[in-house]
């Protein structure tokens, strides 16, 4: 009887999950903005309560903050929107271009012994660059939603220091909050960090790109600073429109040359500057964080690539709150983070 009782209530939560994901990819266009502002909330907070800390009156210290969200989602807004039409209108030519030198660029490689043929079939370079065209509309989009946005960090804002001050006075009464005051913290602290090494790695991509007189130098560098969010291969992504164009405009030589700097980068901070400020990270497989990546970007779209790992760290906290789930929550772990008993998780 127990037995049916637990198979008919994990139905009955499956059942639940499967609606909820629906009205979630339903209601994206409400969703993907509500959680791109806890997104950019998270990220400035710092900021608020550091200005706070140092005499700003609260309002005040708001009306900065917020000023500067605006003018960055203003020159954000300019610059893309911009840069991806002229992009866009610009396509054909760029595929035609491209196709042409894919074409004189094979039976050369042919006789080094160096097939591509067949590798240009199944990735046809020409339907990567559109993709990448279609993904860039698809991001700046989000953008019109900005009024929208900003009023939701406003009132996050506003709610922040209370909040940290509840969350913390829950903290000492039960181990589960002191738990998820303490993970709050970290991918605070997470994101923050991340922000600034993945601003670093746009601003030096946009002047290297614009030293070679590469088209589209600060796109690509904005490009670059938002996918550097995605772990692992956010940086791969990045560079694929960037090194096509630059096939098609300054040759296979220039191609290779941007294709060095985004590894060159991809290394120095993806690979050794980044892991020493983060330390072990958030303790995700990197089996999970791939996962995640394919589901959320499928679930919210690009925005969702962006906030996989806050998102999935989110329902980490939720499944190890839980006794019963709480394995689950453990198997999630990367092997340096895995504790030797499940009680000093």
């Amino acid at each position: 009887m127990t037995e049916k009782l637990s198979r008919s209530g994990i139905l009955v939560v499956l059942a639940a999950i499967v609606i909820l994901l629906s009205a979630v990819k339903i209601a994206v266009a409400i969703v993907v903005p509500f959680l791109l502002a806890i997104f950019i909330a998270v990220i400035i907070s710092p900021l608020y309560s550091w200005l706070i800390k140092k005499k700003m009156p609260a309002f005040l210290a708001l009306i900065a903050v917020i000023a500067a969200l605006v003018i960055t989602f203003s020159f954000l807004g300019l610059m893309v929107g911009s840069s991806v039409q002229s992009f866009s209108e610009n396509l054909p030519q760029y595929e035609s271009r491209l196709n042409e030198q894919m074409a004189g660029l094979i039976p050369k490689l042919e006789k080094y012994g160096i097939n591509l043929s067949e590798l240009t079939k199944m990735l046809d370079p020409a339907s990567l660059m559109r993709y990448s065209a279609s993904v860039l509309k698809g991001a700046g989009s989000v953008l019109t939603n900005s009024f929208m946005i900003l009023l939701i960090i406003v009132f996050m804002l506003l709610e922040s220091q209370s909040f940290v001050r509840k969350l913390r006075q829950l903290s000492g009464q039960t181990e589960t909050m002191k738990h998820l005051h303490e993970v709050l913290t970290k991918i605070q602290h997470y994101m923050a960090l991340k922000a600034v090494v993945s601003l670093v790695t746009g601003i030096i991509i946009t002047v290297a790109l614009s030293i070679l007189g590469l088209d589209y130098a600060l796109l690509w560098g904005i490009v670059a600073f938002a996918l550097n969010f995605i772990p692992n291969i956010g940086s791969i992504i990045a560079a694929v429109p960037a090194v096509l164009l630059a096939f098609v405009q300054l040759g296979g030589f220039g191609a290779l040359e941007v294709g060095l700097i985004f590894l060159t980068i991809n290394i120095v901070i993806g690979s050794i500057i980044e892991p020493r400020l983060m330390g072990k990270g958030l303790g995700l497989s990197t089996l999970v964080v791939f996962l995640s990546l394919i589901f959320w970007g499928w679930l919210l779209g690009p925005v969702g690539m962006l906030l996989s790992i806050p998102l999935t760290i989110m329902i980490k906290i939720i499944l190890y709150a839980d006794p019963s789930t709480r394995s689950i929550a453990i198997l999630m772990d990367s092997s340096e983070s895995v504790p030797t008993t499940a009680t000093k998780y």
